[in-house]
Formats: structure tokens, sequence, C-alpha cells
């Protein structure tokens, strides 16, 4: 029987690439009801034709910032996704204000209806930018970790655990390169890369899934879950989009020009999963590590005690192997993306 059967969950942001991921797998488990909220009327009423369920998922119109709203959805609720973000590096960079209320403010309500509803599980996605961050983006992620963990040693009475998972980049989801060097390609024009020394940690939408949902079952509270991601060369993954992309619209593939433009704002070269200071505090769970915050290091090491400690290092995609463009192509086949 799996953790999520007979559950009451509240997905917000959950029209999102990850959130109908997440969905389609949840349903699996067999829920009680699957409440989907989110701003988006348009993309609800898609998703709500499709999913075609009145008994099993309920539509919620509301905004993260609100915290009424929050708090009405949650009633009755064990399970809460909290997938919603602005999460676009440059429009969190001209629109900081905004960015703080939505990634900051809108976990801050998140936590606090889940303590007075009694919420069984609060599970919040971070990503790797949160890691000694140089955008406004990964500051405002940085910054909801840090709530998510307090909250799970500030939560009095309430049965609440609170949980975080570190992204990588989501191949294929909405607002990404490869549906972008996808488009350019068709329309006839030059593929544009902002530097092609850019190196990113990648994750497909099945292990961001997997990740969510196994990070949920097995936390015990306080911890940030990272997936184990292969490295990817940014120069590898637009010349691979251009040739399969090519393949498919009987094109040539030398015809097609890749341009380096430079970094947008608030864009940097690589990424990094966990700092060398918090490796020293962190478990390998094979498959992923669990990160322990040092302020609660005390309460929390009694639950690891027989895990394998992590290797003791920055974690750094600057200064790890890529994996090979085969590699590169062959995951790029299997999910579908070319």
């Amino acid at each position: 029987m799996g953790y999520f059967k007979n559950k009451n969950i509240l997905v917000i942001g959950g029209t999102g690439t990850i959130g109908r991921g997440l969905i389609t797998e949840l349903v699996k488990d067999e829920p009680n009801v699957i409440r989907i909220l989110s701003r988006d009327e348009y993309k609800q009423f898609i998703m709500e034709k499709e999913l075609d369920d009145d008994n099993l998922f309920r539509f919620l119109i509301g905004d993260v910032r609100d915290y009424d709203r929050l708090e009405r959805a949650m009633e009755g609720i064990d399970v809460v996704f909290n997938l919603a973000a602005m999460k676009h590096v440059p429009a969190c960079e001209y629109n900081p204000s905004e960015a703080i209320k939505t990634n900051i403010t809108g976990m801050e309500n998140v936590i606090k209806a889940a303590i007075h509803n009694n919420v069984e599980c609060v599970l919040f996605t971070s990503s790797d930018k949160a890691i000694n961050p140089t955008n406004t983006y990964g500051a405002t992620k940085l910054l909801a970790e840090k709530l998510v963990q307090a909250a799970n040693f500030s939560k009095g009475t309430a049965r609440t655990k609170f949980v975080a998972v570190r992204f990588g980049n989501v191949m294929g989801s909405r607002g990404s390169v490869i549906p972008l060097f996808k488009n350019q390609v068709r329309e006839g024009k030059s593929i544009t890369i902002t530097d092609p020394t850019m190196t990113r940690f990648m994750m497909t939408l099945s292990q961001a899934v997997k990740l969510i949902m196994t990070s949920a079952e097995i936390a015990y509270g306080g911890e940030a879950f990272v997936l184990k991601m292969p490295i990817i060369k940014l120069q590898d993954l637009a010349e691979i989009i251009v040739e399969e992309t090519c393949k498919k619209l009987n094109m040539c593939f030398e015809e097609v020009e890749i341009r380096s433009i430079g970094l947008r704002a608030g864009e940097r070269k690589f990424e990094e999963l966990m700092t060398e200071e918090e490796s020293e505090f962190a478990y390998d769970l094979g498959d992923m590590y669990a990160v322990i915050p040092p302020t609660y290091i005390k309460d929390m090491k009694k639950y690891y005690c027989d895990e394998k400690k992590a290797e003791i290092g920055s974690y750094n995609s600057s200064d790890m192997e890529a994996i090979s463009r085969e590699q590169v192509r062959q995951m790029l086949l299997d999910e579908g993306l070319v």
C-alpha cells in the first residue's frame, strides 16, 4: 500500500509541467482526493477536461500569496506539495519584489496554513540555484528553504513534517531551453546559447516526480533531499537538439548556426548541489543525498546514525565530469524530448 493511498492531497502550482507529472503518478497510489490550486484558470480548464474525474480532483483558483485562500484550501488535507514559484532568473532579477512575494512570503503562508490545519507533510520544491546564490531567484529559494527547515522545529504541537527537495534543470519543462532550441530550428533561426562553457545539473521529469514522492514518504522533517544528477554541457545539448530536430524535419543540421549571446541577467556558468559546509552534514542514500541543516543537527542526527555519510566537498558542476554527448542524446530520446 503506497504512502499516498487514501490521503487528501493539495498540489499548489499543480498546472505546471512538474505538477502535471506529479499528479499522474499520485493517481496510481489511489489517494482520496487531489486538490489543484493555481492562479491560471485557463490551464485549470484544459487540465480539468484532460483528467475528466470530478470525484478525485478539485480545482481551486488561488494564489500562494493569499494566506486566507491557502488556509481554506488546506482544510482536511494530509499532504501539501508547494510547486508554486517565480522561477525564471531574468524575470526575478527585474522584478525582485514580486519574486519575494511568491517564493518567500508564499512559502511562509503555506507553513502557517499547514500548521493551522495540522497537515501531515509539507514538501517544498527548491533549486540548485539556492546554493551560494548569485541571483534573486536563488536567494529567494534559499530563504524559503530556511523557512521550511525552521518550521519543522518551531511547529509546536502540530504533527506536520516540513521537507525540501532541490531540483536541477528539469529537461523539457515549460520555459526550459529544449523546447526553445527546437522552436528556433523549426523557424529556421540560428540557435542562441548564452555561453558554450556553461554546465548544468539535469534531471528528467520522471526523476523529479520520483524525488518528490520518495522524499515526502521517507523524510523525518527538516531535510533537503538532492538527487544525484548528471552534468550536461550546454554546447552538447544544443548540438544534439539541432541534429535530432533537423533529422525529423529533413533539414541539414550543418546549416543551423549556434550563436553565443552572453549570460542573461542573474545567470551563472555553473550550478551547485550543496556546499562543502553542507556536505559535512549530508548522508548518501544511494540515488540521492539527505542534507541536514547544521542548525538542527543535534535534533536530527539520531535518524541517520546508520546511514553512510556523503563525501565532503563542493558539489559543483564546473568541477565534476559531464556525461558524454551520446549519453545526453540517449536521455533526450528516452524521455521523448527530441
